[in-house]
């Protein structure tokens, strides 16, 4: 058990961020900073983010349309939906070069433009979707993303 500690210890150590003493700039991050600053700049707005932290050709598994412009269209249908969208993330935990995420969305049901929703009329209630993500990321960026979505939960909120 003790050996499995210190190996684990060690690889935690080779995963840490570099810094260069002439610049101190980071040459390496973890695959959770990553993440982390991914949700901490889709909160705040930014909308570059997905630009600087997620590869052009995105492997999504979760969903159909693929790459960055991909991922872009899906969380703009989620917002025109459900927006205006606040997240509440519960849990992020790395492990080398993947991320789990367990977040819900919350927001109103404005528009039924998503598949999963579209026999569901606009209803202007309240909605909360929880999803858990897994990202992969190789050299600073996202690669690939799972997920796993409350689907029912959310149709269920929105059903007469």
């Amino acid at each position: 058990m003790l050996t499995s500690w210190i190996r684990a210890s060690e690889a935690d150590q080779l995963t840490r961020p570099v810094i260069d003493e002439g610049s101190c700039d980071m040459n390496e991050r973890t695959a959770k900073e990553v993440v982390e600053e991914m949700h901490r700049r889709q909160q705040a707005g930014d909308p570059t983010v997905l630009d600087d932290l997620v590869a052009e050709d995105l492997v999504n598994h979760a969903a159909g349309p693929q790459g960055r412009d991909g991922l872009k269209r899906i969380l703009r249908i989620i917002d025109d939906d459900l927006g205006p969208l606040s997240v509440q993330q519960h849990h992020l935990i790395g492990d080398g070069n993947l991320v789990a995420q367990h977040l819900t969305l919350h927001g109103t049901h404005r528009a039924s433009t998503m598949p999963l929703l579209a026999p569901v009329s606009p209803s202007g209630r309240a909605a909360a979707w929880t999803f858990i993500h897994i990202w992969r990321v190789a050299d600073g960026v996202i690669v690939e993303h799972w997920a796993c979505r409350d689907d029912m939960g959310l149709v269920e909120q929105l059903s007469d």
